[in-house]
């Protein structure tokens, strides 16, 4: 079975390999559980709802009563309608999107909305959606999700298919201490006169659970290591979220993004991102938000209410 939303492979070197007890820590302010994700067999299971702000998934451990895969979905899709009332978050389907029902075969569930589910903004439906799929394949024998509306299957903004998805398509803050590895990137700062951009290689070791999405825009975050290569991007600046669904990378920031006072093109920032991105992954296009919204213009000039793709127009010639 094919999948989209699925990242290319990289060859790298283990450094090191830590063995210790690992949890989940989610950055935000809402409630944290601390504890790890349970074994199904335990019946215990995570339910994942959206925080105070509506910009990043939280969860909470639930223990369910059925056993049965398809009556199993059924329990936690009413636990992922209703927040728990000591935790101050809100449902991740919104007010809005009414559920029928669910259907399994070869490992794919298949959620039925009626046709309200689309009426949720790009980026709330996001984050939907990774929510479901964190949520219910938990469960064994599903591995993946697949959402409807009506009859229909789900669309994405050029509308294709979305298709089915895996958790492993949606990579949220998270840390995970196990095992480090070393990867080489390419990533792209601007030049010295801040109106193109120039590639800059280094080496970097990290934790394996870090997607290279994440590890990317860190990076960039981090600034440039080379003489008369300029930042693209606020050191103070906040990943909340990034996910990838069908070669494209939706990346949300605090509003720190906005506020970079560094003397380059308004450009370059996005296309800093989105030229070190298609480098060394298969993404294709990228959705930048600030705090969830993508109704943003930034630095006056740019909206964000849009794909960015690969323009090598922006691109130093080597």
């Amino acid at each position: 079975m094919s999948t989209t939303g699925k990242k290319g492979r990289f060859s790298v070197k283990i450094l090191l390999r830590l063995f210790c007890l690992t949890g989940i820590l989610f950055l935000s302010g809402c409630h944290l559980e601390k504890e790890p994700v349970a074994a199904p067999k335990e019946g215990r299971y995570l339910v994942y709802y959206l925080n105070g702000s509506g910009v990043n998934l939280i969860p909470r451990v639930y223990e369910t009563e059925e056993t049965d895969p398809l009556a199993l979905s059924d329990e936690l899709m009413e636990q992922l309608r209703y927040v728990p009332k000591d935790l101050e978050c809100q449902t991740a389907l919104g007010d809005k999107a009414v559920f029928r029902e669910s259907r399994l075969d070869a490992g794919v569930l298949s959620l039925y909305f009626d046709v309200s589910y689309v009426n949720m903004k790009p980026e709330q439906e996001i984050l939907c959606r990774a929510a479901l799929a964190r949520t219910l394949t938990q469960i064994p024998g599903v591995d993946y999700i697949s959402i409807y509306c009506g009859d229909q299957p789900l669309m994405d903004g050029q509308g294709n298919p979305v298709g089915a998805v895996s958790a492993s398509d949606f990579i949220l803050n998270t840390s995970n201490v196990n095992s480090y590895e070393k990867t080489e990137l390419k990533l792209y700062f601007a030049d010295k006169t801040g109106t193109k951009l120039i590639s800059e290689t280094r080496e970097v070791v990290h934790n394996i659970n870090t997607s290279m999405e994440q590890l990317i825009v860190e990076q960039l975050l981090a600034g440039p290591a080379e003489e008369g290569h300029l930042a693209v991007l606020p050191s103070d600046c906040k990943i909340l979220s990034i996910s990838v669904t069908d070669n494209v990378c939706y990346i949300n920031f605090d509003s720190s993004f906005l506020k970079m006072e560094h003397p380059v093109n308004e450009y370059l920032p996005i296309y800093a991102i989105v030229s070190s991105l298609a480098e060394m992954t298969s993404i294709t296009r990228v959705q930048i938000m600030v705090n969830g919204s993508q109704d943003v213009m930034f630095r006056d000039v740019v909206s964000l209410n849009q794909t960015f793709e690969l323009n090598h127009e922006y691109i130093q010639e080597e």
